[in-house]
């Protein structure tokens, strides 16, 4: 499973039970820190997750940014209340590849806010999964 963690949404997209392809699964929108994390965890129970893999903003350059430190803390809370393997990845351009594939589909303003964050996710996931296959 993969988050892109936002401030007000987290993208969350799962794979295919061969870790072949990754699918958007929703965009939750964040309440507060317990119920967020109660939520993750329900989705890690429902779907089986055997390793969470979480999207890390960095600026462009590559170095950390305040967004980079607010998506760690959260990381830090999901490893401590999950008993699963818990990857962090470079999450550039993911968001900007999810909206040009909804304009692409001609998706209105409204509609790409709905599902931007969760098409983000599988972006990072698919990149992950990809990376994690060619080196088998």
């Amino acid at each position: 499973m993969c988050l892109d963690i936002g401030d007000k949404r987290i993208g969350v997209a799962v794979s295919d039970p061969f870790n072949s392809y990754a699918l958007p699964v929703e965009t939750y929108v964040r309440k507060n820190l317990r119920l967020d994390l109660e939520r993750i965890e329900k989705y890690v129970k429902e779907k089986c997750v055997t390793a969470l893999v979480c999207g890390l903003p960095v600026n462009f350059d590559g170095t950390p940014s305040i967004q980079t430190q607010k998506a760690l803390f959260f990381i830090d809370k999901l490893k401590e209340k999950l008993c699963v393997e818990v990857y962090t990845v470079d999450e550039r351009c993911s968001t900007c590849e999810a909206e040009d594939v909804l304009i692409s589909q001609g998706k209105s303003r409204q509609e790409r806010k709905q599902f931007v964050d969760s098409l983000a996710a599988a972006t990072i996931l698919q990149g992950f999964l990809n990376d994690k296959n060619v080196k088998k």
